[in-house]
């Protein structure tokens, strides 16, 4: 029986005097302030190093607003300490903030990249421009490392974050042992706290954090209620193939890979994407919403220059490029390597640093450096490769890793175990049996994925490729636990000609508390914060809205009303 259901029936049963019993045991436990919890609280492999009573009016940077955090109890930690096969520290370090006024709910916050660092257990539900957070909501929120310390680039170089790829325990706490030992502490920690444990959990993230929850839904069913995966990198070692086959179709057209595709030529393609697609939705709106439709009506070889290269155009070798990018990458055999990508309006979105295609794809934090974070040459030689291939960890020898690489040998070592490297890094990264999930339905588990369509890290269709083979393998009937959520235009996460502002983990609390499944999540565009927004995507001083609507279905306009309000249209 549902917990708030059974919580409902007993407070009724108990009004009326009516003896109301549960199998499930009751926590006998006294709670326990903040300050002492570093004393009080045991668990195995476990040690308190910090609390804190954080006071009402904490301001979180990075909002959209400066709204102040209710009042809390900071708790930091680690667990499992240990000296690694590298002679190295290694410890899941972790944080967790509980409210005073708590709801019930756990939250764990699955951080993204290569993680090794605790970032704050805040409990944002997006990037940048939030209006609200989980703990804002009352939820405790805990957050990791994922078992390892991410080294200063001054003493690692550019590979400081994956040098952990050296020791197999860090890979392994780093693909899923750590939310494994984390979440039955975390809950524990709670009821040492409030005197009793949560009745919901949940787990949520985006990008590497995605594949986080992605693997938790397969991985520990019983440990979560709920799971949120944006943009999910749960095939990230295929994906870091893709990134070296990249650098060489764009390194084809200039050495200089910043230079390959100037600004106004990925916004020529955008700009044509929009052409041919923008109205197959049935509105010209600068959104394209028919997406499979999309994909047969714009095709990149008309776009090629008849003579020389102009500002309408783009040359041969650029359009050779992007054809051998979209397409995905794949050996000498022929086989595909990892998953090909649709053509979208996002795909022009040109500021660097906000998640755009062309910051991840083409210019990097280091000028002519594509990123080198989560899908970088160290993650590649260093966490993804087994053996480990060691890289210098500096631009030059980067690039040339990734331009020196071989599709059949190098791409084969990501399936690869070794000596005391026992687990391959699809092994260790991806979500067993990740088109069944079984065992997360049959608990009555709960899940929602997001992707924008535009994500130049993460194929939008590797996701989608998934959702249709685990509604076939549930007999058509996969949304009745798991809804895919695609985001017109959106980039990594955030980003793009979108409207990229919602609220997901509110949807998910429903689904799994009142059993409402989500049948659209309205979403804003945020003009001001996100640069790649339109001007005429305001209306009457208010942002554009839009629903998302889950998979396969689609936003259509209704044929009246502002085509800037989601009242305005109907998922179909």
């Amino acid at each position: 029986m549902n917990k708030f259901i059974r919580a409902a029936a007993c407070s009724v049963a108990a009004t009326l005097l009516v003896a109301c019993t549960t199998s499930e045991p009751k926590l006998a436990l006294v709670p326990v302030d903040c300050a002492q919890l570093a004393t009080k609280f045991i668990a195995d492999g476990t040690r308190i190093t910090a609390t804190e009573s954080v006071p009402a009016g904490l301001t979180v940077s990075g909002m959209a607003q400066p709204y102040p955090m209710p009042a809390h109890c900071k708790v930091s930690g680690r667990m499992h300490e240990r000296t690694g096969a590298d002679g190295k520290p290694y410890a899941i370090g972790f944080e967790m903030r509980l409210p005073a006024s708590w709801s019930g709910r756990f939250l764990l916050q699955a951080n993204g990249g290569a993680d090794g660092v605790v970032q704050p257990a805040f409990g944002n539900v997006v990037s940048g421009g939030a209006t609200t957070n989980a703990l804002m909501q009352g939820f405790a929120v805990l957050s990791s490392d994922a078992g390892h310390t991410a080294e200063p680039a001054a003493s690692a170089g550019l590979v400081g974050g994956n040098l952990f790829g050296l020791d197999p325990q860090a890979r392994l706490d780093y693909g899923y042992q750590a939310n494994g030992a984390l979440a039955p502490m975390a809950k524990k920690l709670i009821a040492t706290h409030y005197g009793q444990g949560p009745n919901t959990s949940y787990m949520m993230g985006c990008s590497n954090g995605g594949r986080h929850a992605m693997v938790a839904a397969a991985r520990y069913a019983d440990q979560f209620d709920g799971v949120i995966a944006g943009n999910p990198g749960f095939n990230l070692p295929k994906a870091a193939v893709q990134h070296a086959w990249d650098i060489q179709a764009f390194s084809a057209v200039n050495p200089d890979i910043k230079a390959a595709f100037p600004p106004a030529d990925m916004k020529l393609v955008a700009d044509r994407v929009l052409d041919k697609c923008d109205a197959l939705d049935g509105l010209a709106d600068g959104m394209v919403d028919n997406l499979p439709a999309c994909q047969k009506a714009f095709d990149i070889k008309t776009l090629q220059c008849t003579n020389d290269k102009t500002a309408q155009c783009l040359s041969q070798p650029q359009v050779t490029a992007l054809q051998k990018v979209f397409a995905g990458p794949v050996n000498s055999k022929g086989q595909q390597l990892y998953s090909d990508w649709p053509w979208d309006a996002g795909i022009g979105a040109a500021q660097a640093g906000f998640g755009s295609w062309r910051s991840w794809k083409l210019h990097g934090p280091i000028a002519g450096l594509p990123i080198i974070g989560a899908l970088g040459a160290g993650s590649v030689a260093y966490t993804f490769s087994t053996p480990p291939k060691p890289v210098a960890g500096i631009p030059g020898a980067l690039i040339k890793s990734l331009l020196d690489y071989n599709f059949d040998t190098d791409a084969a070592m990501i399936f690869a175990s070794s000596g005391i490297f026992q687990e391959s890094a699809m092994q260790f990264m991806t979500p067993p049996n990740a088109t069944r999930l079984s065992a997360f339905k049959s608990k009555g588990g709960k899940m929602i994925v997001y992707h924008g369509t535009s994500d130049p890290v993460f194929s939008f269709n590797d996701t989608r490729n998934w959702y249709e083979a685990l509604d076939k393998n549930h007999a058509g009937n996969a949304a009745s636990f798991a809804r895919l959520f695609p985001v017109p235009g959106m980039n990594h996460c955030q980003g793009g000609p979108a409207t990229e502002q919602f609220d997901m983990l509110s949807a998910l609390v429903h689904w799994v508390e009142k059993g409402e499944a989500p049948t659209q999540v309205i979403a804003t565009s945020r003009p001001g914060i996100n640069p790649d927004v339109p001007v005429a995507w305001t209306s009457m001083g208010k942002p554009r809205s839009r629903p998302l609507c889950p998979y396969p279905k689609q936003a259509r306009y209704n044929g009246s009303g502002d085509i800037n309000e989601a009242a305005s249209f109907t998922c179909q």
